[in-house]
C-alpha cells in the first residue's frame, strides 16, 4: 500500500495505560482489522500487544503505569507532560474516534479536555461505579460519547445518566487460559509430574511487585514446610520482569519465570492453585479453572483514603460476580504470609476442597460471554459505528 492511500485509512487514535489495557487494546485492534481488511491505522499509547498489532507509538505504555496516589506524586512532571503530548497529538491527527483503554486517572483528563473538539469520545473499560463512587457515572456522562462494558450488569449504571453503554463481553474469553498444557509445560520445563506447583503472580506495576513479593516468599516458605517438593511458576509482564527476576533469585525453592500467553496458559493447567494480586488475572485463572488465592497491599495513607468510598463486599472482580468468595481473597493487613499459607495449603492439600474449588470457577466464563460472542469483533462493531454511524467499513 503506498503512502498517500495508507494516510487515508481511517486512523484510531487508542491510549492503554497498563498492562491489562494492553491486552484489551490489541483484541480491539484485532477486531478492527479484520472487520476493515487491515484497511485501518491506529496511533498511540500502548504496550508490546498493541505495538505488535501495528500502533503508531507516541511515547513507551509504561511511562503512565503508576498506581497509588502517593505512588504518582514524584511521577507527577511526568504524567503531566505525556497528558498534554497525547491531547495535542489527538488534536493535530483529528482521528476517527479517541478510544481510552482502562486508566481512568488519565484517561478521563484526556477525554475532558477534548470534549468538544469534533472527536468522539470511547472508554473501554467502565468505572467501577456499583463497587465505590457511583456518582462517577453521572460525571464521566458529561463528556464521554461511549461506553465499553466489560460485565453485563455494568450498562444500566450509565445508561440511566445518559450514557450510551455497550455490554462488549471480557475479552480474556477469547484468550487460551482455559486450554493450556500442564503436561506439555512440565516436559518442556523439566518437572517431574509429581511436583507440586503454584502459580505466582505478583502484579504488572513495580509499586504492586515490590509490596507483595516479599509476603509471597515468605508464604512459599512456609508452604514447603507442607509441601517439600513445591516449585513456583511466576509468569512475568516485561515492564516488571527484571524485578521479579532480582527479586526471587533467593527464594527458598525453584522458581520458574515465565514469558508469553502460550507458555502461561500451560503454566496454569499444570498448576495446582495460584497466589495472584488482585486484578484482571483473577478473572484469567477462573476461565483456567485455576484454584486462586488473592492478596493486595496498596500504601497505608492511600489505603485509608480510599476506604470509606468503597461499597463492594470483595475486591476481587470474580467474587463480586458471584457475591461470594469464590476466591479467597486477603488485603491490606490481613495480607500476612500466615493467612496465605493457610489459604493454599487448604485448596492445595485437600482433594475435595480441590475439586470443589475448580468446579466454582467453569460457570465465570459463560457469565463474561463466552460462546455467546467475540468480545473483540464486538467492541470494534461498536467502536466503527460510534465513529462511523451512517458509513460501512472500507471492503476487504
Amino acid at each position: 500500500m503506498v503512502e498517500a492511500e495508507k494516510n487515508n485509512l481511517p486512523l484510531f487514535f487508542l491510549v492503554a495505560g497498563e498492562a491489562s489495557g494492553d491486552y484489551l487494546g490489541a483484541d480491539l485492534m484485532r477486531g478492527l482489522k479484520k472487520k476493515t481488511g487491515g484497511r485501518v491505522r491506529f496511533a498511540g499509547v500502548g504496550g508490546p500487544r498493541m505495538v505488535a498489532e501495528g500502533i503508531e507509538l507516541l511515547f513507551p505504555q509504561a511511562d503512565l503505569a503508576h498506581m497509588g496516589l502517593f505512588e504518582l506524586i514524584r511521577h507527577v512532571p511526568l504524567l503531566l507532560r505525556r497528558l498534554r503530548e497525547t491531547k495535542e497529538a489527538v488534536r493535530a491527527t483529528r482521528p476517527a474516534a479517541l478510544v481510552t483503554i482502562d486508566s481512568p486517572d488519565f484517561s478521563f483528563r484526556i477525554a475532558k479536555a477534548l470534549k468538544g473538539a469534533g472527536i468522539p469520545l470511547i472508554h473501554y473499560v467502565a468505572p467501577t461505579v456499583w463497587a465505590w463512587r457511583a456518582g462517577r457515572a453521572k460525571k464521566i456522562a458529561r463528556f464521554l460519547d461511549h461506553l465499553l462494558a466489560l460485565l453485563p450488569f455494568e450498562p444500566p449504571y450509565f445508561t440511566r445518566e445518559g450514557l450510551p453503554c455497550t455490554f462488549v463481553g471480557h475479552p480474556l474469553v477469547e484468550s487460551g487460559a482455559g486450554r493450556g498444557d500442564g503436561v506439555r509445560f512440565r516436559q518442556k520445563v523439566g518437572i517431574a509430574p509429581d511436583v507440586p506447583l503454584l502459580c505466582v503472580l505478583p502484579g504488572s506495576r513495580v509499586g504492586e511487585v515490590s509490596r507483595l513479593l516479599p509476603v509471597f516468599r515468605e508464604t512459599v516458605r512456609q508452604l514447603r514446610e507442607r509441601f517439600p517438593k513445591i516449585e513456583v511458576v511466576l509468569p512475568v509482564v516485561e515492564s516488571v520482569a527484571p524485578l521479579i527476576e532480582k527479586e526471587t533469585a533467593a527464594w527458598p525453592v525453584r522458581v520458574h519465570i515465565v514469558r508469553g500467553d502460550d507458555a502461561k496458559y500451560d503454566a496454569y493447567a499444570a498448576c495446582r492453585a495460584a497466589l495472584a494480586c488482585s486484578g484482571t488475572v483473577s478473572v484469567e485463572l477462573a476461565l483456567a479453572a485455576l484454584p486462586t488465592v488473592i492478596a493486595y497491599k496498596i500504601g497505608r495513607l492511600t489505603a485509608a483514603l480510599y476506604r470509606p468510598f468503597i461499597k463492594a463486599r470483595f475486591a476481587t472482580l470474580v467474587n463480586i460476580m458471584q457475591d461470594r468468595a469464590v476466591m479467597p481473597e486477603f488485603l491490606q493487613e490481613k495480607c500476612t504470609p500466615e493467612n496465605l499459607a493457610a489459604a493454599l495449603v487448604a485448596v492445595m492439600g485437600d482433594a475435595k476442597h480441590h475439586a470443589a474449588a475448580k468446579a466454582d470457577l467453569t460457570s465465570i466464563g459463560a457469565w463474561l460471554g463466552r460462546w455467546a460472542f467475540t468480545p473483540s469483533a464486538k467492541a470494534a462493531e461498536t467502536v466503527w459505528r460510534v465513529a462511523f454511524p451512517d458509513r460501512e467499513p472500507p471492503c476487504p
